[in-house]
Order: structure tokens, then sequence, then C-alpha cells
């Protein structure tokens, strides 16, 4: 058995946000990181590059501003471990550049682990008891406020890195990722005002949609989502460098857009 990858830090009894963190970690477990090809100076600047630095510390600003702090799930392994935001299968469309849930290229679409490598374990060892994780911590925002608001912290490079797909887009200091069923008017309108001081932002570019549970996804409108994606010269010095003041000022935002939320659906 693992220990868990993840953490869920409890907010308030009657918030029905869920900050999610997927990509702030460098961590990767000893066995994991036997079976990457990169030596240990090429593995430092691809996390450098692959890791959404210092998210958790805005996250948890967040928390600690906002009126009534919302719940954390933060994963605490290394996107390189498993992307828990990718789908399992063939559906997802970051298979082309070898960046489905369990990497095999590298940002610069390098080899990152051997040809014919087989994901299965990694994807049962993390993948799955994180979507359950996440999953049960929608559920229990369900019962306990009859709604479930997701808040993916994310960021992003200020130049397009060659894995992006769609990298020839606007790049703002601010990207908002909606999702056409889960993604309520509303939510994005507040998160438009509540990021509105960043020097710009757009909807869906360069990254587009956000993360729900594949139990919920498409199905329960009682869970509404948004990703927030921060271009990270807004607030460290890249690539992987320390945080700066902007980490408090996205925090400061982020915990309005929290305040935002009404604690209970609208009758």
């Amino acid at each position: 058995m693992t220990s868990r990858s993840y953490d869920v830090l409890a907010g308030a009894p009657d918030s029905p946000v869920l900050l999610h963190v997927p990509h702030s970690s460098r961590v990767i477990p000893p066995d994991v990181r036997e079976g990457i090809l990169l030596a240990d100076g090429q593995l430092g600047r691809e996390l450098d590059h692959i890791t959404d630095a210092h998210t958790a510390e805005i996250a948890a600003a967040a928390a600690a501003a906002a009126g009534a702090a919302p719940w954390q799930f933060v994963n605490r392994l290394s996107r390189l471990v498993v992307d828990p935001e990718r789908f399992p299968d063939e559906r997802e469309e970051m298979l082309a550049v070898g960046m489905g849930a369990v990497y095999t290229r590298t940002t610069h679409r390098e080899p990152l682990r051997p040809a014919g490598f087989d994901p299965a374990p990694l994807i049962d060892r993390y993948f799955t008891p994180y979507a359950e994780g996440m999953a049960a911590a929608v559920a229990e925002r369900l019962e306990a406020t009859g709604r479930a608001v997701i808040v993916d912290v994310h960021s992003y490079p200020t130049g397009p890195l060659p894995y992006e797909l769609h990298g020839e887009g606007p790049r703002p200091p601010v990207c908002l990722g909606t999702d056409a069923f889960h993604t309520p008017p509303a939510l994005l309108d507040a998160a438009r005002e509540a990021f509105g001081g960043f020097g710009g932002l757009a909807t869906d570019t360069p990254f587009a949609g956000t993360y729900v549970p594949l139990s919920y996804y498409g199905k329960d409108p009682r869970v509404s989502a948004l990703m927030i994606e921060i271009r990270r010269d807004v607030y460290m010095s890249e690539p992987g460098g320390a945080a700066g003041p902007g980490v408090k000022a996205l925090g400061a935002a982020l915990a309005a857009l929290v305040d935002s939320v009404p604690p209970h659906p609208a009758a």
C-alpha cells in the first residue's frame, strides 16, 4: 500500500468551495524516479518548466483571507508521477505529445520514460485513488451545502513550451478556463471582477476547460467549476524561481472570488 498522495485541508463547514491544486509539487517517490530517463540536472530543469510553482501558497493565502475558508484539495506529488487532470484513456488529446495521465515525453518533447513504458501500475497506484478522493471531497460539499464549486488553481509560463498544443494564442496575465456545462455565468463574472487588476485576462486561452471528477462531469449541475491559470511572471521568477509579492495579491483576489460564492444554492 502507498501513502495518500494528496491532502484535503478543511475549510468552513458551510463553504461549498473546493480549491483544487493539482500541479504545485515537485515530489517524485524514489521508485517512480527510477523509471525516468533524465539525469538529475535535466529532471530539475523539467520540474522548473512543468510545475505550477507556489500555487499551493496562493490557495493557502486565499483560504486564510476569505471570510469563510474554502476547502483545499492539494496534490503532494509532482505531475510527472501522474497528472490527475488528464483523461486516463484515449480521450486525452495530450497523448499526441506523450502527456497523457502518465507522461512519456518532456515539455520539450524529449523522451521522459522508456519506449513501451506501461502506465497501468502508476494509474492504479496514484491516479485512481486521487480521482476517488476528489470525487469524495465533492460529494462531501454536496452533502453539506447542496452544491460544490471547484476552483482549479494553475499557472503557466510566459512563453509557450513545445508541448503546448494551443500555444499560439494570447497569453494574458490571468486565463479563466471554463466548461459549457459546469461554469455558470455568475461564477465567471465574479472571477473577472476578482482578477481584473493584474493587467488583463481572457477566457480559455492559452488553456481551456476545467476539472470536474468524471463521476460528475457533464451530469450534475450542482457541481460548478472554473480554472484559474496565472501567468508565472505575475508572481514569480521563471523558470522555477522564487515567489514574489504577487502571491499575496493573487491570494487576495482568489479570496474575493471565494467570498462571492453564496454558501447555499439560490432558491
